[in-house]
């Protein structure tokens, strides 16, 4: 393992503490940061995810995507793990932890609704996840986005709090904006990496493809997320900072989100008799959050400096860790799933450091 490799954590929050730093004791570094907007997230973020998703998704052997659709046992625990429980969860943790603070409760939903399609490939990835399966479930979760964000956000926040005698919340975001976002940061890397695999392979050969060419590519998934998360942090540094005590309340109610989704859905990936690779994929896809659609809806609908904005940002802030972390639970979680068979081991996972993306 490289010296990179070897100290991932380390690197990752080193990036964050940066990005604090550099949004702290830069003056208008995130106003000149925040100014270039791709569907209201800095273009700075938006190439930082680009870079980050495609060296892992041109590791997907699209030819074999016909076997995960397939997998019932895998479609439709993520269906309604992302799409049901996920939002609900979100929804009553932030009406408990947060009652008070109307903003800032208004931004957790809005993380909640948001399921994740970018930075859950390298968690996955990380946690030697099966890849395809990845691929096909971020793809899900994308064409849901599009159609349900806003029906989801007009009932969670309107709807629903009305039922139960709370105040309720007016989101005014369009399918347009939603699926603008998803072709950004999931299309255009998903395109990359398709035609890097088809035409690599077809130049060169799969055997060269997975051996030379790959291991040139994948690094750079590394430098992209940690380039994301300086930037991201550098954005809302001063605010995170001096609000401790906001990012506090914030934090309380997504640290029991991720634990509960992370670990429920593993969990029940065991439960249906799903091998390990798959039961991963399905517990970091389940908890994992598409901050960056959160925050670009926090800012066009409330404003850049607003608390549900802020909200958005502090979802990162605690998710990047406690999901890094959760990687090294899921791979010492291995030992309690039973060894596949030769013929059903998943053909893409093969046993890789935790950090080697």
């Amino acid at each position: 393992m490289s010296f990179v490799d070897r100290y991932l954590a380390v690197w990752i929050l080193a990036a964050m503490a940066a990005g604090l730093c550099l949004g702290r004791l830069v003056p208008g570094l995130g106003d000149v940061l925040a100014k270039v907007t791709v569907t209201g997230v800095s273009l700075p973020i938006a190439l930082g995810l680009l870079v980050m998703m495609y060296p892992v998704l041109a590791k997907v052997r699209y030819d074999r995507l016909g076997t995960v659709t397939g997998d019932h046992r895998l479609l439709v625990p993520s269906l309604v793990l992302n799409w049901v429980l996920g939002p609900a969860l979100m929804f009553a943790l932030a009406w408990i932890f947060l009652p008070d603070l109307p903003e800032f409760r208004t931004g957790l939903i809005i993380v909640g609704l948001a399921r994740c399609i970018a930075m859950v490939v390298i968690w996955n990835d990380l946690a030697c996840g099966d890849r395809e399966a990845a691929a096909v479930l971020v793809a899900l979760n994308s064409v849901f986005q599009v159609f349900a964000f806003s029906l989801l956000g007009w009932f969670y926040l309107s709807v629903l709090p009305g039922w139960l005698g709370l105040e309720p919340t007016v989101l005014d975001v369009s399918v347009g904006e939603i699926a603008r976002s998803v072709l950004i940061f999931l299309g255009i890397p998903l395109a990359a990496g398709f035609l890097t695999r088809r035409l690599g392979e077809r130049a060169k050969g799969r055997i060269w493809y997975e051996t030379k060419l790959l291991p040139h590519i994948g690094p750079f998934a590394l430098y992209g997320l940690l380039f994301t998360i300086v930037v991201l942090f550098a954005l809302q540094g001063d605010a995170i900072t001096s609000r401790p005590f906001d990012v506090v309340r914030i934090a309380l109610p997504l640290l029991v989100y991720f634990a509960l989704m992370w670990a429920g859905s593993l969990a029940l990936g065991k439960a249906v008799g799903l091998q390990y690779p798959k039961a991963a994929t399905l517990a970091f896809t389940a908890a994992g959050n598409n901050f960056e659609l959160a925050i670009a809806v926090s800012i066009a609908t409330f404003g850049a400096t607003s608390g549900q904005a802020l909200a958005g940002v502090v979802g990162p802030l605690i998710e990047v860790p406690v999901l890094v972390g959760l990687v090294y639970v899921a791979l010492a979680a291995r030992r309690f799933f039973p060894d596949p068979s030769p013929s059903a081991a998943s053909p893409s996972v093969v046993p890789e450091d935790p950090a080697r993306v």
